[in-house]
């Protein structure tokens, strides 16, 4: 049996030729451009340093760009895992991220295996548009110290923040200015220049002249090692018992998050490109590659659309795209590596801060407060808080609770209307002025019982009571218990009680609760119309 990996690669180099080859040469060298400054800035970003999120890059664009499940999937360090690195470095270094982005690939691998590709169809969409708020938020707030030329103390953003009011907070002159004049160009920069030259990485090359020019006394990367074997990487001698027990719980975060970051990329992407990505499979390749990474001294990888969408709209049209734009950062690593050396750590944060604030899906969010939409706003608003305030993973949990509980709410809305019999409707005769039908609409569980009690109990001196039940898409014993006592309390007393246009699922309650058979079967009608044929 062949592997759809391998089905698929055979379909996506069907006729390929050197004018797809060339395609996929300028779309590779397009994303490399893009990717060089976004990888130096990640690196730096999630606590590590430049050259682990350029080696990331690297090694992701060579091993996960081959196993992916699209061709136009480029991953390499992004914003949202550099946000939740930044507190795992804090407390356990390098060789923590590095055990907890193994154990992240392990998580992966395996949620692939077991087809849970679709896992993130379970998300609400203004959870994902609260996440994604609350990390360009933990990603601003990090790249104070650089974007000033400050100093500050804390695991998490926030804390870091707060203490400047300890510390002091002056800015650095020269620091502020370079990271503004970057920030600016983005800015201001035209779009249809982006495709010959990206913005971000002329930002960073002026500031970067601009500094040695006028011998800045700011803070650059530093030493970027020309080797994708650094002395720091993981080894199998560090994986141990007592690591994986510590480090458990990040790596389910980090494997989360780059599940949830490479799905909706891949969903986003595919729309563009015109054809779907394979979930399970992206989830093994970002399986293997984060699996991988460690022992090259990288961070974790994910899917990351800036690149992707460059990648599609400069024309890529295999795989090798993301192959060619891992060669151009090694090659850039071992030619450019004294220059990158020298980028002020302002202009990196410039980048980040607007990559930040671009990050923010502002339609989606605009198109919630325009129309007032209570619900995907607090799922929204609550989910960015939570992310900011607590960790990544309970601020998806919290987001998805509160949309379920939300739903559950409106869920509990029921419509029972009551409505006298007329039989001339019908072409028919007959003293029915005692006849009522009762259209119920809505589900009939524990939360709409007290509704439907209240309302049959105002109908026990009629003598017909139809029940038509077409809107009712399911009921629970609670609700079916008290139809049941209103049917015993109605025979007893000579009365009927009968019921239409009763849906198969709650039929199946019915007659697995005795209530069909408490009523008898010729209780049971198609529709109103055909009660009062029958019985007038």
């Amino acid at each position: 049996m062949r592997l759809p990996l391998f089905t698929d690669l055979e379909h996506e180099f069907k006729g390929y030729n050197f004018t797809k080859f060339s395609k996929d040469l300028m779309a590779g060298l397009t994303v490399t451009a893009v990717a060089l400054p976004l990888a130096l800035a990640f690196g730096v970003s999630s606590g590590a340093d430049a050259a682990s999120g350029l080696i990331t890059a690297i090694v992701a664009g060579l091993i996960i760009s081959f196993f992916s499940g699209a061709f136009y999937q480029i991953s390499g360090p992004t914003g949202a895992m550099a946000a939740i690195l930044m507190s795992i470095i804090a407390e356990y270094k390098m060789q923590g991220v590095f055990v907890a982005t193994f154990i992240a690939g392990i998580l992966l691998l395996i949620a692939g295996i077991l087809h849970l590709g679709r896992i993130t169809s379970f998300i609400p969409a203004p959870v994902i548009t609260g996440f994604t708020s609350g990390i360009a938020i933990i990603i601003a707030l990090g790249q104070v110290d650089n974007f000033f030329g400050v100093h500050s103390q804390g695991t998490t953003a926030l804390e870091k923040v707060f203490s400047y009011i300890h510390l002091g907070f002056s800015p650095d002159t020269a620091t502020l200015c370079t990271g503004l004049f970057v920030i600016l160009l983005m800015v201001f920069y035209p779009k249809k220049w982006n495709n010959i030259v990206p913005g971000s990485l002329l930002g960073i090359i002026l500031a970067t002249g601009g500094s040695l020019l006028l011998n800045l006394d700011i803070k650059t990367v530093g030493e970027i090692p020309q080797t994708l074997l650094p002395a720091e990487r993981l080894y199998f001698t560090g994986i141990t018992w007592e690591h994986i027990e510590g480090l458990f719980s990040p790596a389910v975060s980090i494997a989360m998050l780059c599940m949830i970051e490479s799905l909706l990329c891949g969903a986003s992407a595919g729309r563009m490109a015109g054809k779907a990505m394979n979930s399970d499979q992206e989830l093994i390749a970002q399986g293997i590659g984060n699996i991988i990474l460690p022992f090259f001294g990288g961070i974790p990888a994910t899917a990351a659309i800036a690149r992707t969408s460059v990648a599609i709209k400069s024309g890529a049209q295999t795989r090798l795209t993301g192959i060619i734009h891992a060669i151009g950062l090694l090659i850039a690593m071992f030619v450019l590596s004294p220059v990158m050396s020298k980028i002020p750590l302002s202009a990196l944060a410039g980048v980040l801060i607007v990559t930040a604030f671009k990050m923010n899906e502002w339609s989606a969010i605009k198109y919630m407060f325009k129309h007032k939409m209570k619900g995907p706003i607090l799922k929204y608003l609550i989910t960015m808080i939570a992310t900011v305030a607590l960790d990544l993973t309970t601020a998806i949990v919290i987001g998805v609770l509160l949309g379920l509980f939300l739903f559950v709410i409106r869920s509990a809305a029921i419509q029972i209307a009551v409505e006298e019999v007329d039989p001339l409707r019908i072409g028919k005769e007959g003293d029915v002025k005692s006849w009522c039908v009762v259209y119920v609409t809505g589900p009939m569980f524990f939360m709409t019982a007290d509704s439907i009690k209240k309302k049959l109990e105002g109908l026990s001196d009629r003598e017909v009571v139809i029940l038509s039940l077409r809107g009712v898409p399911m009921a629970d014993i609670t609700s079916v218990g008290i139809i049941m006592d209103f049917c015993k309390e109605a025979k007893e007393n000579g009365k009927s009680v009968l019921f239409s246009s009763v849906q198969p699922s709650v039929m199946k309650i019915f007659e697995q609760s005795g209530l069909v058979e408490a009523a008898g079967e010729e209780a049971f009608y198609f529709s109103v119309d055909k009660v009062l044929l029958e019985l007038l």
